[in-house]
């Protein structure tokens, strides 16, 4: 095994119990990688409003570790490498990937049990200053970001990669509706915007349209003010969106399927007004709709988006940098509905 100098201590945040309450910065072993496994110094970790969830209600995940590591997107340097690791060597900079052991192709899992083995879900997370991973369960950084904005890509990044391009096949002169302006709904917006698409950007907050205009959106449409779905008849004729990044969730879903167009492709993502959905059965099946749910993407599908990353001199939005210890405050951030991304900023 290929090993740097490191220390045998680290710290990582637990969580003993569901509640904020029960959060801990807490001292531990450094990891030593198995045979097949890599040992990465983490330099950033950026949170999903999934970690959120998941430790003020668990998510049927937290309680079954103990301790249980919350978050799942990291970036960082590979500082030791098992006997047989291919993938990499020490002094790479790496991402995790969200899904371990989804590579290509369709998902695994069960129509009883489908797959929903995710880093820092059903398996430990990675708000630690050390962490282990299989060779497999993670991608070389794109060489244009830094750790703090590559660390945004695994899930936020992807969901949104995989929505519109990946799954949505997604062109030139089509419009893209976004709902919010959150980390998923930014990506959204850039990668659309830089296919060529007419971007909508949705949200009750002018400051936060005009912010989203200045990254390329064509429209904005404040929903405290007036009806969005309205409002995106008007913006495009009658015709409707060809893309809808579905993020709000619950009863929401309905109205998405009213402003969609003929044809049109609606992407199930967030779940912020619940996770029971409802829709009429009527613009379905009348406009012949699509509606898919995504659960992020697998790893080709992010090493896609490194390289289009690479190639373009794309840059994520970081709404806001925390230091390690200051994970109280992030989630305080996340909660209050940050502008992209929040993002954990790791001891050097």
């Amino acid at each position: 095994m290929n090993q740097h100098v490191r220390t045998d201590t680290m710290k990582q945040w637990t969580l003993k119990d569901v509640g904020r309450a029960n959060l801990g910065l807490v001292s531990a072993a450094v990891p030593t990688p198995a045979e097949h496994e890599i040992l990465v110094k983490v330099a950033a970790v950026s949170l999903n409003y999934r970690d959120l969830l998941l430790i003020e209600d668990g998510l049927g995940f937290a309680a079954k570790a103990d301790p249980f590591v919350p978050a799942s997107d990291a970036a960082g340097v590979v500082i030791a490498a098992g006997t047989a690791v291919t993938r990499f060597k020490p002094g790479e900079r790496v991402i995790s990937t969200f899904i371990p052991g989804w590579i290509d192709g369709p998902g695994f899992g069960t129509a009883r049990e489908p797959n929903y083995r995710t880093l820092g879900g059903a398996m430990q997370g990675v708000l630690s200053e050390y962490i282990v991973l299989d060779q497999d369960w993670a991608v070389k950084a794109p060489e244009g970001l830094d750790d703090i904005e590559a660390s945004t890509l695994p899930c936020a990044g992807l969901t949104a990669w995989t929505a519109l391009v990946e799954r949505g096949r997604l062109h030139a002169g089509q419009t893209v509706v976004v709902q919010g302006t959150g980390g998923v709904a930014l990506f959204g917006l850039q990668i659309a915007a830089a296919h060529g698409a007419d971007v909508i950007v949705v949200s009750g907050d002018d400051d936060k349209l005009e912010r989203a205009k200045a990254l390329g959106a064509r429209h904005g449409i404040n929903r405290k003010k007036e009806d969005w779905v309205e409002a995106i008849y008007r913006l495009t004729g009658d015709r409707g969106a060809d893309h809808i990044l579905e993020i709000v969730g619950g009863a929401h879903l309905g109205r998405a399927l009213q402003a969609a167009a003929v044809f049109g492709r609606v992407s199930l993502i967030g779940v912020l007004e619940g996770f029971e959905i409802s829709g009429h059965f009527a613009p379905l099946a009348l406009k012949h709709l699509t509606v898919e749910g995504i659960q992020v993407g697998h790893r080709k599908s992010l090493e896609d988006f490194v390289r289009a990353i690479d190639q373009t001199g794309f840059k994520p939005v970081v709404d806001a940098e925390y230091a390690f210890a200051d994970l109280p405050a992030a989630l305080d951030h996340l909660a209050r509905g940050p502008f992209g991304k929040i993002v954990m900023k790791m001891p050097r």
